[in-house]
């Protein structure tokens, strides 16, 4: 009998609920940071770790999910020519809320407003992706070479910013959110494999008991079913509630 195309992988959401919860951890130590309330070095050590574990666990699902779109899409035999528009209009939201992130940040920042950030990129790597959900190993040998040529142009510097998007930068170019293709389109690449190596067909190849049921299951599970609304509103909740609390002052940095 095979799986219901509108049941979701619980584990899937699951793991996208935790990538959340460390997000808004991440953002409460940076905006207090950020606001001069707490001396905390976030551009080295746990902390600049943490942060990329948590875009990589993001971006790895972004992969994963866009296998399990194109299995159900797939498997409900719609055609290339219907299922693309759909990648396409959903990579060109994404991006748009990457765009209003851009505008808000550069109003409100003095410096380091976001010019391409995690929005940008998953957006991005939806609409780029789709030629490629097909292959298995072939997506894993793409994503350890956009990896590596991430890490290899990562010292580099250029005089215009017409490349930030790539990964090229200007010199003491800085942002608060930046995730160019290389190296992170990379990650997602690698999603798409480990999505075509665990859930071939829209069927997970493995066991896995089902604790869906549990109240903290089913809590990390709608975190991550609303993921995208959280990440567009949780910055404003936090410095609202950490300004009430008086944790932070605004507009006195």
């Amino acid at each position: 009998m095979g799986r219901n195309l509108e049941e979701r992988f619980w584990e899937i959401d699951l793991l996208r609920g935790v990538a959340i919860l460390m997000m808004i951890g991440y953002h409460v130590h940076y905006d207090l940071a950020y606001f001069g309330a707490y001396n905390l070095n976030l551009q080295s050590g746990f902390w600049l770790y943490f942060a990329r574990a948590t875009a990589a666990i993001f971006l790895l699902l972004v992969g994963i999910s866009l296998t399990l779109s194109f299995s159900r899409a797939t498997k409900a035999q719609r055609t290339g020519e219907t299922i693309y528009p759909k990648y396409l209009k959903r990579g060109v939201k994404i991006f748009s809320w990457g765009l209003v992130i851009t505008l808000t940040s550069w109003v409100l920042l003095s410096e380091g407003f976001v010019v391409f950030g995690i929005l940008h990129l998953i957006g991005i790597s939806i609409i780029l992706a789709y030629p490629v959900l097909k292959l298995r190993f072939g997506n894993l040998l793409l994503g350890i070479v956009f990896i590596a040529l991430g890490i290899f142009i990562n010292k580099a510097t250029v005089g215009f910013p017409w490349f930030l998007w790539l990964g090229l930068m200007p010199a003491r170019f800085y942002s608060i959110d930046y995730f160019p293709l290389l190296p992170w389109f990379g990650v997602v690449l690698i999603g798409v494999f480990f999505g075509n190596s665990l859930y071939p067909h829209y069927t997970r190849s493995f066991n896995l008991n089902d604790l869906s049921k549990f109240a903290v299951i089913r809590f990390l599970t709608f975190l991550g079913r609303h993921s995208l609304l959280i990440y567009l509103i949780h910055q404003p909740l936090l410095i609202t509630v950490l300004y009430l609390l008086d944790f932070v002052t605004i507009g006195c940095r």
